[in-house]
């Protein structure tokens, strides 16, 4: 029989992909805070289990350490020449029985263990120690089983474990001897059921201090965990509350981690779509209010149209042509605007002030009938877009142009000081009013409207813009005697140039 493979529970994958979706299902600080405890306790548990296992051997390796130092001193005494004497009579030792009661008057046993003398195949003496009455208590039942266990090992020798129900575990070794002709041994028993019984006190305390110290971890691995998250859940809480025409909302940065580096890009996320949004909701209203007034005198021009009077038709041919000029480059001017915040407006590459400036002085003279002059030309190298920076120097000559009369001197130059590279563009007119200085730049903000100027107030917030998108500025002050001096200054990056600006002659003939 065959399985489907797409039966989910039924094959491997599909356990695991079942168990990953159920633990998937848990929040991130439960996630965070089991992950910790589980190693916590992985950490625990493998440090008590070697404490335990090293401890085992020491208890091992000092029970076989008493039995080897036991049997050496045995050996010692039963080899010894001349014999020692007997603890009776004070002569010479020539029995087993003797010998063994000899080594255990001389010997002193450890608290856990017990010493036995056998001579003609039982028991002869016994060593002093607690467990001494344990054996003598025939109701314990420990007598009967340690003869049990010597007694095949009285001709051979070694050793057995045995396990005694109140006492514990017991290394029951046998040492045989013949001295002189006579059979006898040495029976050592070493108790471990206290030294057992002192490890086991020991990891129950170790696994109760270890429950506590995992709920301990557990508390401070989800507050931890909370206050990690804290961030994430204000950017949730944040996305929920952004509405179309609220963006300003931004989330506290603090610390410096990986989820601060987080939150300082979610808010310049946030950053890039406010003003996203800020530009297309000016772009709808800027187009909204200034095309309703062209497409009002079509409508009402068209609806007033009588098709058969042909000079009536052709005078609204012309004005409905005219208005559609003006709405063309209204909306050509929008567009530029609303591109402004785009990262690919610029296209920055490096550029040779000097020649720029003069191509643009060059461009401008054809303007109108003024006096252009060339101050100055500064030499540097510049990371700009030239295309941008000559649209914006040529809007602001022919904003010069619209406030100056035929043969008005109107200046262009660049020049560099202090890592900033700065065109300008001056002229003769009227200048701008101090109370004027900041509207002009705003989108249609007009400041003193000259004669014949058809324009929509968009003009100088693009040079603005522009401006702006360099990372500079643009600013205007008034000119001497009398005039206005447009200031368009930029930072220049590794600029490799010379302090002063190259001089040109200020007497150059007008267009």
């Amino acid at each position: 029989m065959t399985t489907d493979p797409s039966a989910g529970e039924s094959s491997p994958a599909g356990g695991w992909r079942a168990r990953l979706t159920r633990w998937g299902a848990f929040s991130v600080r439960t996630r965070i805070t089991v992950a910790f405890v589980a190693v916590a306790a992985l950490a625990l548990f493998s440090a008590g289990f070697f404490v335990y296992t090293i401890e085992v051997r020491a208890i091992e390796r000092d029970v076989r350490d008493q039995i080897r130092q036991e049997l050496a001193e045995f050996r010692t005494l039963s080899e010894s020449d001349p014999p020692p004497a007997d603890v009776d009579t004070g002569a010479p030792i020539s029995t087993a029985d003797q010998l063994v009661r000899v080594f255990l008057t001389r010997n002193v046993p450890d608290d856990d263990e017990l010493l036995l003398g056998y001579a003609g195949g039982s028991p002869r003496v016994i060593s002093p120690t607690r467990y001494a009455a344990e054996y003598r208590d025939t109701s314990t039942g420990l007598q009967a089983q340690l003869r049990q266990t010597a007694e095949p090992l009285l001709q051979s020798g070694g050793t057995e474990r045995i396990h005694h129900a109140d006492l514990g575990e017991i290394v029951l070794t046998v040492q045989p001897v013949d001295y002189q002709g006579s059979p006898g041994a040495l029976v050592i028993a070493n108790f471990l059921g206290d030294e057992y019984s002192e490890l086991d006190s020991f990891i129950r305390t170790y696994i109760i201090l270890s429950l506590l110290m995992l709920g301990a971890i557990a508390v401070l691995s989800s507050f931890q965990a909370g206050r990690l998250l804290r961030p994430v859940r204000t950017l949730r809480e944040t996305a929920q509350s952004l509405g179309a025409t609220d963006l300003s909302r931004r989330i506290p940065e603090q610390g410096n981690d990986d989820i601060t580096d987080l939150t300082r890009t979610v808010n310049q996320m946030l950053d890039r779509l406010e003003r996203a949004f800020r530009t297309q909701r000016e772009f709808l209203d800027d187009a909204g209010h200034e095309l309703k007034t062209p497409l009002t005198i079509m409508s009402g021009h068209l609806e007033l149209l009588d098709p058969h009077d042909p000079e009536d038709v052709a005078a609204t041919r012309d004005l409905l042509l005219d208005e559609t000029d003006r709405m063309s480059r209204l909306v050509r001017e929008l567009m530029l605007l609303a591109k402004l915040d785009r990262p690919d407006f610029l296209d920055p590459r490096e550029v040779d002030v000097a020649p720029l400036t003069t191509r643009v002085w060059e461009k401008c003279r054809g303007l109108g009938e003024r006096g252009w002059v060339l101050d100055a030309a500064a030499e540097v190298t510049a990371l700009l877009d030239e295309q941008r920076i000559t649209q914006a120097m040529v809007q602001l000559a022919q904003n010069a142009t619209k406030h100056t009369e035929d043969g008005a001197v109107i200046g262009i130059g660049s020049a560099y000081a202090d890592g900033d590279v700065t065109f300008w563009v001056r002229d003769t007119g009227p200048g701008v009013r101090p109370e004027d200085r900041e509207t002009i730049f705003e989108r249609f903000g007009r400041g003193r409207i000259a004669a014949g100027d058809d324009g929509f107030g968009l003009g100088l917030s693009i040079v603005h813009g522009i401006a702006t998108a360099h990372g500079g500025t643009l600013a205007v002050g008034d000119e001497h005697p009398h005039g206005a001096r447009f200031t368009l200054t930029l930072p220049v990056a590794d600029a490799t140039a010379s302090p002063s600006p190259r001089k040109e002659d200020p007497s150059w003939p007008a267009s």
